[in-house]
């Protein structure tokens, strides 16, 4: 008599005996004829065992997802300064509402003319980590936040000066030298993380995933390397140091995407000989706009919650869900609050913030976040031996790269992908599309593009 498996009481069957069924029930077909590859280029199978994992370093990996790391993410939804005491009330009605988290969007204002007395007031950083959106202007709003709240802050800036850089041209130079000081001035405030790298600039072009996380990664070194010359060092500018993340519809992968992140990061510090785990590091993600669509736009709730649970499924430690309406300009009350619910119903309903790294142990997740992982550092190191991200940005090869799997995802949808709402089940449900800016004709060197935008 077989030995029976403790776990199910039925006798154990490996890979072997599973592929042999398989290979009888096609009828001459071999199981091989099942695999698919993904845009990224990785071969997957139709199913996976034990056997696949116990290949893989799990133990590595799983450390990866959980050192230094928290059960619940932060909800955190953007909004967009307009006023002071304006933008202080939506700030203080949103956390009345379920809300952890913030990011002020200062895009286009001068932060030495904001009151910020004014616009903080009853708003204490402390305790609410609240991010800031600045154009180059991140030491000049760090000396105004030092000045008007004497504490040790959470929260942080969104100032990437590579991703400006990438799309627009715009010269990095003086929003790298403010990052470097707005880092001194902050030091003492270790939840307060001053360099953001965000993936979005990659991600609204048209990359895959492997491309996503190889990219990103090299802009850390190209950033690493223009403030350590400023005399900060390694161990000053890790702990600092943040993620941006934009999160598609392809669920499995990007819930893999965010686990690959953090081995990818953890595989980097080896690099500058830093082994503390404690230097886990903070990844917010949003929903993407890349796959928005203005042709039955109501779908776009439906992309957002999938978005959302893979970015949490995945392991995000902020997240930020952005209207349906959004494509089309300014949301209203009604889309803001359906977005931030989506939030809100994952932890209170779903329970999703019960478990770190709900997807431990899945045989096919465990294996494609180490293949994501492997593909992603070697396309990064391919990058580094070219100079780093900006040299290899200066010779063509990332935007071709990006250009290439845009290009791939278009004639993806030409020759039968379905977007829904857009090349089938189509619908007219009374929004505006007029106002809607065409991506095309913006002058960038990355475009921030949508895939839809061709078929509607």
């Amino acid at each position: 008599m077989a030995e029976l498996d403790i776990r199910t009481g039925f006798p154990p069957v490996t890979k072997a005996e599973w592929i042999q069924q398989v290979t009888t029930d096609l009828k001459g077909k071999s199981i091989e004829s099942l695999n698919r590859t993904t845009p990224e280029g990785l071969e997957t199978a139709p199913f996976y065992t034990a056997e696949d994992v116990d290949k893989l370093p799990l133990a590595e990996n799983r450390l990866a997802q959980t050192a230094g790391r928290t059960l619940a993410w932060l909800n955190v939804p953007v909004v967009s300064f307009t006023a002071e005491i304006e933008t202080n009330n939506v700030l203080r009605d949103l956390l009345t509402k379920g809300i952890e988290s913030l990011v002020v969007d200062l895009s286009g204002f001068e932060v030495e003319k904001i009151d910020w007395p004014r616009l903080l007031n009853g708003l204490k950083l402390s305790d609410t980590p609240v991010w800031f959106r600045t154009d180059g202007e991140s030491a000049t709003l760090a000396n105004a936040l030092k000045m008007a709240l004497p504490y040790q802050l959470k929260g942080g800036f969104f100032d990437d000066p590579i991703s400006g850089f990438l799309r627009s041209g715009t010269n990095p130079d003086s929003a790298l030298t403010q990052l470097a000081e707005a880092t001194r001035l902050t030091l003492d405030s270790p939840q307060f993380r001053t360099l953001t790298v965000d993936s979005t600039v990659f991600h609204n072009a048209g990359a895959t995933a492997t491309q996503e996380l190889a990219f990103t990664l090299n802009s850390v070194v190209d950033l690493y390397d223009q403030l350590t010359e400023t005399g900060l060092s390694i161990d000053q500018v890790v702990p600092k140091t943040a993620f941006s993340v934009s999160i598609g519809t392809s669920y499995f992968t990007e819930i893999a995407k965010i686990r690959a992140l953090r081995i990818l990061w953890q595989r980097l510090l080896l690099q500058y000989s830093i082994v503390d785990i404690r230097y886990s590091v903070f990844i917010h993600a949003q929903t993407s706009t890349f796959y928005d669509s203005t042709a039955t736009p109501y779908n776009n709730l439906l992309r957002a919650t999938t978005e959302a649970m893979a970015a949490v499924i995945g392991g995000c430690d902020a997240l930020s869900i952005h209207p349906y309406d959004a494509v089309f300009g300014e949301s209203d009350a009604f889309s803001n609050r359906i977005a931030r619910n989506i939030s809100i119903l994952l932890k209170e309903e779903a329970h999703l913030d019960k478990t770190l790294d709900p997807s431990a142990g899945s045989y096919y997740l465990e294996t494609l976040t180490h293949q994501l992982a492997e593909s992603a550092w070697n396309l990064f190191l391919k990058v580094e031996k070219m100079g780093g991200l900006l040299k290899a940005f200066e010779t063509g090869f990332i935007q071709e790269e990006i250009e290439r799997a845009y290009q791939a995802r278009v004639d993806a949808v030409k020759n039968g992908r379905v977007l829904v709402g857009v090349t089938k089940f189509r619908h007219h449900e009374g929004l505006d599309p007029k106002s809607v800016r065409s991506s095309e004709t913006l002058q960038v060197f990355l475009p921030d593009r949508r895939l839809a935008e061709r078929f509607e």
